[in-house]
């Protein structure tokens, strides 16, 4: 297909892959010279949209990935960004619908549009430079030197994300800063009376219509979060193998991984595993899980997402929960400091002794 077809521009669903990978996409569609339109935000419209054009078994994500193609085509974008994530290292696989979502939009979207469709195979040696040469061939961009400086650029751009968001800056300001080339520390660790690690996908989290503003909610209760963003892949890894784990699926890094660095590290007061429900690899994630925090007795709740969860049921578990941290906390605090006036005194007993015992001689 030749330029003028595609017209240098290309629409990315912000759905799925976005949340994670979009600082890469923007550097690397950037220099290349294409422009990006992004499909709106989510909103209830979006995921209407797409539980309309797929079945209803299917997870929550995989439907708001297909509402963000409508809003895109609504827009009159009419070529489309769709990867295919089969693996991201040797036998580390995605699921099957995440690995599929080429297949699954077109099966389901009968509008006349193009998809760029790469796919990342590293069990089958499909690594990630195939991967980026495949998107700039789509465009009819050839030029090997061309193509190297443009995944250069993405990672300059992912890599700046990654230091803030590692830092302690907030997702939404590490990505802003890191699109508008600029890199920020944060230099104050702020203090709350609880903390919480989140064990989540991007696509659920950050996506504030999905997640009902989770972060937002726990930072109005005085409760410090922590998220994936926040722990480096290779402390994510580490952290699994010491717990004994292996780690199997492509995006783990984001629930296991997290969860067991800040488990391990004795970080958090609890832990919050957020899924979209009917989410297979997510349940055994957080059942493996479940099962370390029974073990070193750190609390967990699980809550589940879709296109149905009422915002007043949500919000309930999770006050519940912080309340229950709250008080465990404070009891824990009420025992130490009781164990140490117990210290204290038995220290002045035992000197008032001394004095008197050497008064007596």
């Amino acid at each position: 297909m030749n330029n003028s077809f595609f017209n240098k521009k290309i629409g990315i669903p912000r759905a799925i892959s976005y949340y994670n990978s979009y600082p890469f996409y923007y550097g690397f569609f950037k220099s290349l010279g294409i422009k990006i339109i992004l499909s709106d935000k989510t909103t209830t419209k979006i995921i209407n949209e797409g539980c309309k054009y797929v079945v209803s078994d299917t997870c929550l994500p995989v439907k708001v990935f297909a509402g963000h193609i409508i809003n895109l085509l609504d827009k009159g974008c009419n070529v489309i960004f769709v990867p295919s994530i089969q693996s991201t290292d040797y036998k580390i696989n995605n699921c099957s619908k995440i690995r599929g979502l080429p297949e699954i939009i077109r099966n389901v979207i009968n509008r006349d549009f193009t998809m760029i469709e790469p796919t990342l195979d590293k069990t089958e040696n499909i690594d990630f430079k195939n991967f980026c040469t495949q998107i700039a061939n789509a465009f009819e961009i050839k030029d090997s030197i061309r193509i190297k400086n443009a995944i250069n650029a993405g990672w300059e751009t992912y890599n700046r994300f990654c230091k803030m968001t590692q830092s302690g800056i907030c997702y939404q300001e590490a990505l802003k800063n890191a699109i508008e080339g600029k890199l920020i520390k944060n230099t104050v660790e702020i203090v709350k009376p609880l903390s919480v690690v989140i064990m989540a996908h991007g696509y659920n989290l950050f996506d504030d219509r999905i997640s009902m503003n989770l972060i937002k909610k726990l930072e109005k209760m005085d409760v410090k979060v922590y998220t994936s963003i926040n722990v480096s892949r290779e402390k994510a890894i580490s952290s699994i193998k010491a717990l004994g784990e292996i780690q199997y699926w492509a995006n783990e890094l984001e629930l296991t991984g997290t969860a067991a660095y800040y488990l391990l590290n004795n970080k958090v007061d609890g832990i919050i595993a957020l899924s979209a429900f009917g989410c297979g690899p997510d349940s055994l994630m957080v059942d493996e899980m479940t099962y370390h925090c029974k073990e070193k007795g750190m609390p967990l709740i699980h809550l589940t997402i879709d296109e149905h969860t009422g915002e007043a049921g949500f919000v309930t578990r999770l006050e519940a929960f912080i309340d229950m941290l709250m008080r465990k906390k404070r009891r824990l605090i009420d025992k130490n400091s009781h164990k140490i006036t117990k210290q204290i005194t038995e220290i002045v007993e035992i000197n008032n002794n001394k004095i008197l015992t050497g008064s007596m001689k």
